[in-house]
């Protein structure tokens, strides 16, 4: 495990805070992306009819309606009220709640099923929410999470941090949280859950395409449609950002694919059983 961040308040209330203003442009950018991995997610959590299944940091709601269309009795939740609204807006008919990855509030053994679709990269104490999916799990159950491939397979990061680093700063003023891509290492994926109590941990790769409309997509997308590298872009002068700009337009032409741009974006599937 790696070692836990000064300030994981101030982490926690920075996430909070930025997902309550984008919902619909994270919708509108990201969803036919991370939708591409629900289906593998959904098999490595055993997800069927009868299923009692949570998905943790729920977003928009895709991982949960794609559960009940399997008819799995599903429970949705999110730190978000503002994320929570825009499920509903979509999929009225699941169970969507209010509630803290890291402080479930559920019961002991009351699920089958626990699932995390790109969320654990947004929490403070993510090893504390891997501890929460293992409690609410029952005997026998399974956790899945998805994490993004480390930035030099998941290509839009890649682009991004790669620009920053070239024309700007990475030690902007803004809460510290845990490395983004730690998950993205199967072998530290195996030894965290192992070490918090799961069997038999697997990890595999899913391959996903990012397509965009344009050149200028990617980093627009980033300042305005995530969080952390949100904060990270918007902290750079202007002239950095423009320069910033112009590095991921260059780099993004490279995908080009006729009017559009092809990003592979591959994740990082991750499930274990409990014992």
């Amino acid at each position: 495990m790696t070692s836990p961040i000064a300030d994981p308040a101030a982490f926690h209330a920075f996430e909070r805070a930025g997902w309550e203003s984008v919902p619909r442009p994270y919708h509108d950018a990201w969803g036919t992306l991370t939708t591409q991995a629900v289906g593998p997610l959904l098999g490595a959590a055993h997800a069927g009819p009868g299923t009692r299944l949570l998905d943790v940091a729920t977003g928009p709601g895709y991982v949960a309606a794609a559960a009940a269309r399997r008819g799995a009795d599903v429970v949705a939740v999110d730190f978000s009220e503002a994320m929570l609204a825009e499920a509903r807006r979509h999929h009225p008919a699941i169970d969507f709640r209010s509630g803290d990855a890291e402080a479930l509030p559920f019961p002991d053994a009351a699920f089958d099923a626990v699932v995390m679709s790109f969320g654990l990269l947004h929490l403070a104490r993510p090893d504390e929410a891997l501890a929460e999916a293992h409690r609410v799990l029952r005997s026998g159950g399974r956790l899945a999470f998805t994490v993004w491939d480390k930035p030099e397979q998941s290509i839009a990061f890649g682009i991004v941090l790669g620009a920053v680093e070239r024309h700007g700063r990475m030690d902007v003023p803004l809460p510290s949280g845990p490395p983004f891509f730690r998950f993205s290492d199967p072998d530290e994926s195996r030894r965290t859950l192992l070490g918090l109590g799961f069997k038999s941990p697997e990890v595999s790769v899913v391959p996903q395409v990012w397509r965009l409309g344009s050149v200028d997509a990617l980093f627009e997308i980033m300042r305005n449609g995530t969080v952390r590298t949100a904060g990270l872009l918007r902290a750079q002068t202007p002239t950095a950002q423009e320069a910033i700009r112009a590095d991921i337009r260059d780099a993004v032409r490279r995908y080009q694919r006729g009017n559009g741009v092809e990003l592979p974006m591959p994740a990082v599937l991750s499930s274990a059983g409990k014992s």
